[in-house]
């Protein structure tokens, strides 16, 4: 009897965890579900059967100085279009992520703390990378749901997309030099100018001597 209820209680329990789930990811997003992790933690993983998937894209610089800090945004189009959350993560190697307005961090990570309205046909989540100190590349990894808002997973559709982004300078050491040669062959060809003419020079003299003699 005892095994029998703990068994009730365990289902109780995990029913109950599957219900706030549900709940949690539909009204205030979760971290880990951006694609950083892998192709099957993403949005989709709860969110299925989308009349139409959305498309998602992050704009913003894709050059930073060490340091610096650049402006993002997560973007949502097409999908259901009732409204909208998304999860955004940076690779390892990557600086820091700061949340925007109507976003929070959560686990490092950034997404939505409640559904958000789409406008003009898109829905937009502001945000900021703080560039690591040292020269690379990082990987703003991006996932974003389009929900229909009936109260549960099923309609919605979810999209993933990257940005790259360089942090320093490439090689313009490396231009510099170049352009160093070219002025080097320039100055070359530039001082032959002078012994050109002068070579002329002693052949009309030699001529007219020719022409003078008896």
């Amino acid at each position: 009897m005892r095994s029998y209820l703990a068994s009730l209680g365990v289902v109780g329990v995990v029913s109950a965890c599957l219900v706030s789930g549900s709940a949690f990811a539909s009204s205030v997003g979760m971290s880990g579900h951006s694609g950083k992790q892998g192709s099957s933690l993403t949005c989709a993983s709860c969110h299925t059967g989308g009349g139409g998937s959305p498309t998602v894209t992050i704009q913003g610089p894709t050059t930073l100085a060490p340091g610096a800090t650049g402006n993002y945004t997560f973007i949502v189009r097409g999908g259901p279009a009732s409204g909208a959350g998304f999860n955004v993560a940076v690779s390892d190697n990557g600086g820091t992520l700061n949340a925007g307005p109507g976003s929070t961090k959560m686990s490092g990570e950034l997404t939505h703390n409640g559904i958000r309205a789409f406008s003009n046909g898109e829905a937009r989540f502001d945000f900021t990378l703080v560039a690591p100190s040292t020269p690379g590349t990082v990987t703003l990894y991006g996932a974003g749901n389009s929900v229909n808002q009936n109260g549960t997973e099923q309609g919605d559709a979810s999209a993933t997309t990257t940005l790259q982004v360089t942090v320093g300078s490439s090689t313009g050491g490396g231009g510099g030099d170049e352009g160093g040669d070219d002025e080097g062959g320039g100055c070359a060809a530039a001082g032959g100018v002078p012994l050109v003419g002068a070579a002329l020079m002693l052949l009309g003299t030699r001529l007219r001597r020719r022409r003078q003699a008896p």
